[in-house]
C-alpha cells in the first residue's frame, strides 16, 4: 500500500489547505517533509483562485519541530555546505511561507515546538489549541533558535516575553499563547481547524486584491526582513551545534532525562 505524501492539500471556495502528514512521527521536520512542504507551497502559490491559505497538521501535534535522531542540517548532493549553511537549508522550505502573496492562517491542531513553533510565527494570523503546549525550547537543549523566530517572537509578544520564552525555553499552553497576543484564538482542539476555516472564509470574501496589497504594504511598513534575520540567526546555530552543550542536551532529549550545562 502506498503511503500518502509527507504534505497533502486541498483548495476549495479559495481557501487553500495545507496538511502536514506524518502523525506518527509529530510532523517532525524531516527531509521528506521538508521538500514536500516546499512542494505543496510552491504549488498553492501557483494557483491563481487561491485567496487565503490554512496551514496544519493531522494527528496530535501541529509539528514537533525538528527530527533528533536525523541530522538537523540539510547537506546538498551537488555541492559541499558550510555549517551556516546547512542550518539555514534546514529551515528554507518552510520560509517558503513568505513567499505567499494571501494571507496564511495556522491551524494549530496541537504542540507546536521548535522549528515547528518557527513555521506557526511565519503564519499572518493563528488559531492555536487551548491545551497544547507551544514554544521555542533551544536553550534547553544548548542551541540558539533558527527560522527567524529570535526577530519573529519580540515583534509579536514584545521584547521581553520574547527574552522570558527564549532564554528559558519555557513551553506555555494555548490559552496562554492566546493571552500574550500570539494567537488570534485558542478552541479546544477539535474547533481548531473550523475556526480557521471559518476565518479563512472571511478573507476569501473580501477583495482579494485589496487583501494582497494591505499584506504587502504592511510588511514593507514594518521592515519584514525574516530571510535576513533567518539567515543570520543560522551563523549562531550553527556554532551552537558544535559546543558540548548541545550534545549534553540533544542527549538528555532522546534519553528523556534533564540535561547539565556547563558553558561550553
Amino acid at each position: 500500500m502506498t503511503q500518502e505524501p509527507a504534505v497533502v492539500h486541498e483548495i476549495r471556495d479559495h481557501v487553500a489547505v495545507m496538511f502536514l502528514n506524518r502523525p506518527d512521527n509529530r510532523n517532525s521536520m524531516t527531509p521528506e517533509l521538508l521538500d514536500r512542504f516546499a512542494e505543496v507551497t510552491d504549488l498553492v502559490r501557483a494557483a491563481p483562485e487561491v485567496r487565503a491559505v490554512v496551514i496544519t497538521g493531522r494527528g496530535s501535534c501541529f509539528s514537533a519541530g525538528a527530527d533528533f535522531r536525523s541530522t538537523l542540517q540539510r547537506h546538498a548532493e551537488d555541492h559541499p555546505r558550510q555549517p551556516h549553511e546547512k542550518s539555514y537549508a534546514m529551515y528554507e522550505p518552510f520560509l517558503r511561507v513568505l513567499d505567499l502573496e494571501v494571507p496564511v492562517i495556522g491551524a494549530l491542531n496541537g504542540h507546536a515546538v521548535g522549528g515547528g513553533f518557527g513555521l506557526a510565527l511565519l503564519c499572518d494570523m493563528r488559531v492555536g489549541n487551548c491545551d497544547a503546549k507551544y514554544g521555542a525550547n533551544f536553550a534547553k537543549l544548548g542551541l540558539c533558535s533558527g527560522m527567524a523566530i529570535s526577530y519573529l517572537l519580540p515583534r509579536l509578544v514584545g521584547l521581553a516575553r520574547a527574552s522570558e520564552l527564549l532564554f528559558t525555553g519555557r513551553l506555555v499552553r494555548g490559552s496562554e499563547a492566546h493571552g500574550m497576543g500570539l494567537f488570534n484564538d485558542a478552541v479546544p482542539a477539535d474547533r481548531v481547524l473550523p475556526r480557521a476555516l471559518e476565518l479563512a472564509a472571511e478573507v476569501a470574501a473580501a477583495a482579494p486584491y485589496a487583501v494582497r496589497s494591505m499584506k504587502h504594504v504592511m510588511r514593507q511598513g514594518l521592515g519584514w526582513e525574516v530571510r535576513r534575520a533567518a539567515w543570520a540567526e543560522a551563523y549562531a546555530q550553527a556554532a551552537s551545534l558544535e559546543t558540548a552543550d548541545a550534545k549534553e542536551g540533544m542527549s538528555a532529549l532522546l534519553e528523556k532525562r534533564t540535561p547539565t550545562f556547563h558553558g561550553r
